[in-house]
């Protein structure tokens, strides 16, 4: 039997892109998003936030990601990106810690896509500090400098803080988005990674609305 969780890493990026105009339909509760109760405080001030949640082991996610990339370039002003990496158990709690090292770092640019890369594609299983940090040194970084930084009191906050946010988002499946605080998608909700493009901006739409009210 499938799990919401498995159902939700079958189908990201097979569908062919499909928008809300198309279907000639609004946004469905339960269909197209779920309503976060109760919603969640977010980190952008006045600005409309979407979050990714994601795990670096997860393929759908690596296949998600240049999808996402792409549509970030045209996200308005009002709007403010975040990831939240997830764990499901305490053996991959070093993959979240990677990703807020390479933030703190300012390598996520240039290094987020690597490290799924790494990890899917070189089986490489970046579990073990030292093995991270073979791959930081590998790609530029000093070694001492992203020890110090991946072992650092700030980067275990904000991975103990990213567990909270997933679970108070009852995220159950990656990969997953969030808008505003309010609402939950998925690809595999709408039929793949372009029809989730289409749902994520209309939710924004309704982010930015409301905000208005």
């Amino acid at each position: 039997m499938l799990t919401n969780r498995r159902r939700l890493l079958i189908a990201v990026t097979l569908a062919p892109a499909v928008t809300l105009a198309q279907q000639a339909r609004p946004l469905q509760e339960m269909k197209d998003f779920r309503p976060v109760t109760p919603s969640q405080p977010v980190e952008s001030g006045n600005k409309i936030e979407v979050v990714e949640f994601f795990q670096y082991s997860c393929p759908h996610c690596m296949s998600y990601d240049p999808v996402l990339q792409d549509w970030r370039k045209t996200l308005p002003a009002d709007v403010e990106y975040r990831r939240v990496p997830i764990s499901w158990d305490e053996k991959s709690v070093p993959h979240v810690r990677t990703y807020y090292t390479l933030e703190a770092l300012g390598k996520t640019n240039e290094l987020h896509s690597k490290i799924f890369e790494a990890i899917q594609v070189k089986r490489t299983s970046m579990l073990k500090p030292e093995e991270i940090a073979d791959f930081a040194a590998a790609n530029g970084i000093d070694r001492k400098q992203w020890l110090d930084t991946y072992n650092s009191f700030s980067v275990g906050a904000k991975a103990n803080r990213a567990s909270q946010v997933w679970k108070a988002y009852r995220i159950d499946g990656t990969p997953s988005m969030a808008v505003d605080g309010k609402y939950v998608t998925a690809p595999s909700m709408v039929g793949g990674a372009q029809a989730s493009l289409a749902v994520l901006d209309a939710l924004i739409q309704r982010a930015r609305t409301e905000r208005k009210k």
